[in-house]
């Protein structure tokens, strides 16, 4: 039902298209102007409304750059309560950040973290900084064109990709599919790790906008072990016993799927992306024995429920070829 729905909205896509390459069209003549910086800068987008990976990606990015150069990232800070520019600190808290950002900073205290809305304003801060990064992830930034960065990570889901949509509200791009032409490397997310020739082929046709880029393939490495605020647990120990699952993420069908493949024993309790958990909804998940999350939730849950537990995932790329072509695509 809610899809035929969508489907009769598909006049108001179109006028969403409309407005959306004339805005392209205004940065493309000089009309809205791109700003560029003297530092290399890393967008990492997706041309829909979330689900491809993104978190992950960025966290892989940080991993692997950190030993290497001082790395600045920039984020808007979705659903978080303050305004304008934040430097993060070690005061800082998931309000202060949001959800997200939040996460890369309680992982990788080591970087110099922004959240603002005005991504230019963010970076420019960065820079006047006395231990400036060297290297700047933009988070989330694919559409926001104010900032020329030097290399565009652009990301899709196997199951979900943005060839195959539709723009907003009859499908879930918030971006119009030509816009993929402006990537250096498309990732390919959540991709099965035997994932055969012919079909690597057939989605490469499918993707691939220009011969100067890539396509390459991803998948999501779960971690072994499961962790709350006082413990670390064998993860399939833990999955010995009945758990409710608590997800308020885009997508949380690969983890069902990989919870499933496990045979474990759990209610599912799904919420939005970024929900943000009431106090009645905090008292009811209070009286469950057994709760599993995700890490982006876990920050948001974290000191309301000091018993529940979260399952960490990294990106990992299906070969070592996908992973040498992304760096190749990045360093050139």
């Amino acid at each position: 039902m809610i899809q035929f729905l969508r489907y009769l909205l598909f006049p108001v896509s179109i006028l969403y298209g409309m407005v959306i390459r004339l805005r392209h069209l205004a940065f493309d003549y000089g009309i809205f102007n791109s700003v560029t910086f003297n530092v290399p800068i890393i967008c990492v987008g997706n041309l829909s409304v979330g689900g491809t990976g993104k978190t992950p990606m960025v966290e892989y990015l940080i991993r692997k750059l950190k030993s290497q150069k001082r790395v600045g990232v920039v984020s808007r800070g979705y659903k978080r309560k303050t305004k304008g520019f934040v430097l993060a600190n070690k005061n800082s808290t998931v309000f202060d950040l949001g959800d997200e950002p939040f996460q890369f900073w309680k992982k990788f205290p080591e970087i110099i973290l922004v959240v603002d809305s005005d991504r230019v304003r963010g970076v420019g801060e960065l820079l006047k900084l006395k231990n400036a990064p060297e290297i700047i992830l933009l988070d989330d930034a694919f559409q926001h064109r104010r900032i020329k960065a030097q290399k565009n990570v652009l990301l899709t889901s196997y199951n979900s990709l943005y060839s195959d949509d539709y723009l907003l509200p009859t499908g879930n791009l918030r971006d119009v599919v030509s816009r993929a032409e402006k990537a250096d490397v498309i990732v390919v997310t959540k991709s099965p790790t035997n994932i055969s020739e012919k079909k690597r082929i057939e989605i490469t046709k499918k993707l691939q906008k220009n011969e100067k880029q890539k396509v390459v393939f991803a998948t999501i490495s779960y971690s072994e072990k499961v962790y709350s605020q006082k413990e670390v647990i064998d993860l399939q120990d833990f999955l010995k016993k009945p758990f409710l699952l608590v997800t308020g993420i885009a997508n949380p069908l690969p983890l069902i799927q990989f919870l499933d493949d496990n045979q474990a024993n759990y209610r599912h309790l799904e919420f939005p992306d970024h929900h943000n958990f009431s106090s009645s909804e905090i008292e009811k998940l209070k009286k469950e024995p057994r709760i599993l999350t995700t890490e982006k939730d876990f920050v948001r849950l974290q000191n309301q429920l000091p018993e529940i537990h979260y399952l960490p995932i990294e990106t990992e790329f299906v070969s070592k070829s996908d992973e040498d072509i992304f760096w190749k695509m990045l360093k050139s």
